[in-house]
């Protein structure tokens, strides 16, 4: 998944689109994107002595008496681990550790650019949900949180999970929930300008692995009972034999009236379609669609419908790209979710925050609310610090 919940396409597509050239992106990586930086100086013998032998023994001490110091003389409270096993990168698919690297660094980047926070990315050799966990719960003490990315599906549901259980501090996959919050965000903006209350929608989720399972979650926590999901084999539904475990605990929460059938038999009086996959949705269906449809396309750089065509049938579109309006791009939420639970000392991300997250990525735009803007720009340097209050507001009530 790209960073706004979509499928990555050829590279060379995207060049020519922001008129971007091979040699500039190639110079932009050179040596990495990352550095260590020092916050103590070390101009001096005494300031040596202080940052260093003698003087860090005394901190040692402490903390090996007091270990929840450590959130206080270490970095820790603000270090995020980007973690990932390369097994789904952008829509490059499983390319590996090493080749997920430059990633991982511009997510951890991210993560510094837009909440002050230091990360640092860890590619792992290895795609066993075993020694991921095991791995993760050996370097506990050397980080604050975990952002789980671009590990494929069915497995990051089971690795998300297992870690959350496994470690005492905040984990987040962001393929999943990253994508979920902006969404739930963008659908409550949408719902807000047109007047419709989002308990009577009927929404069509086309994908069910990582982003659409995590969006059908979210979507059924705010309130919205009539979501149905449909897979590259239709419609996600209870009648069907099959389906993994992850599609048929979900077949028992959707698809209330039981539809069988193919994505445009879900479309017929559909309110809301939200795609997360690489398909495409037949122009019929969609003129099939409620009046007033909000359609999200999200597949990068090509939407499972133009939104050109999706105008025809919507009075709201968003895409995953960042040349169109309303941009569904996960750096609205995930930082500031972390920063936010990393603030508050939680333990845990919980779905209240995520719901805090994305009223506050709402509110955050105020009366430029309209059809062309229903989230803030990517680099709205509000967003951040709006969504790390509301998280760390609920993670102290």
């Amino acid at each position: 998944m790209t960073e706004h919940g979509g499928v990555e396409a050829p590279v060379n597509d995207v060049n020519a689109a922001l008129e971007i050239t091979s040699e500039e992106i190639f110079a932009g990586h050179e040596g990495g994107k990352l550095s260590v930086s020092i916050t103590a100086p070390l101009d001096s013998k005494k300031a040596l002595s202080i940052a260093y032998t003698p003087g860090v023994a005394e901190v040692s001490r402490a903390i090996a008496a007091e270990p929840d110091l450590a959130r206080r003389y270490t970095w820790t409270s603000r270090l995020v681990a980007v973690v990932s096993d390369g097994s789904a990168v952008l829509g490059l698919g499983d390319i590996g550790p090493s080749a997920s690297l430059p990633v991982m660094e511009g997510k951890s980047a991210l993560f510094k650019n837009f909440a002050g926070l230091d990360s640092i990315p860890l590619v792992l050799s290895t795609q066993d949900p075993d020694e991921i966990v095991e791995t993760l719960v050996r370097l506990r003490h050397s980080f604050g949180a975990v952002n789980l990315e671009d590990i494929s599906a069915p497995r990051c549901f089971e690795i998300e999970k297992r870690v959350i259980e496994a470690l005492d501090c905040p984990v987040m996959h962001d393929d999943q929930h990253g994508t979920a919050i902006v969404v739930l965000a963008a659908l409550k903006a949408a719902t807000k300008l047109l007047d419709k209350p989002r308990g009577g929608l009927k929404v069509v989720i086309s994908g069910a692995g990582a982003a659409g399972v995590a969006c059908t979650n979210i979507l059924l926590a705010d309130g919205i009972a009539d979501v149905t999901v449909i897979d590259s084999k239709g419609i996600v539904h209870a009648g069907r034999t099959d389906l993994n475990d992850v599609k048929a605990e979900l077949a028992a929460r959707t698809n209330p009236d039981n539809r069988t059938g193919s994505l445009s038999d879900a479309l017929v009086g559909a309110d809301v379609f939200v795609g997360v996959s690489a398909g495409t949705v037949p122009e019929a269906g969609l003129a099939s669609m409620n009046p007033d449809a909000i359609i999200f396309a999200l597949s990068n750089p090509d939407p499972e419908v133009h939104p050109e065509v999706a105008a025809k049938y919507a009075a709201v579109v968003a895409t995953g790209r960042s040349d169109y309006p309303n941009q569904i791009n996960n750096v609205l939420a995930f930082p500031g979710v972390f920063r936010g639970a990393l603030d508050a000392g939680a333990r845990r991300i919980t779905e209240a925050m995520k719901l805090a997250a994305a009223d506050a990525i709402v509110e955050v735009l105020g009366d430029d609310l309209s059809a062309q803007m229903i989230v803030p720009s990517p680099l709205d340097p509000r967003v951040a610090p709006a969504v790390a209050a509301a998280v760390a507001r609920v993670a102290a009530e």
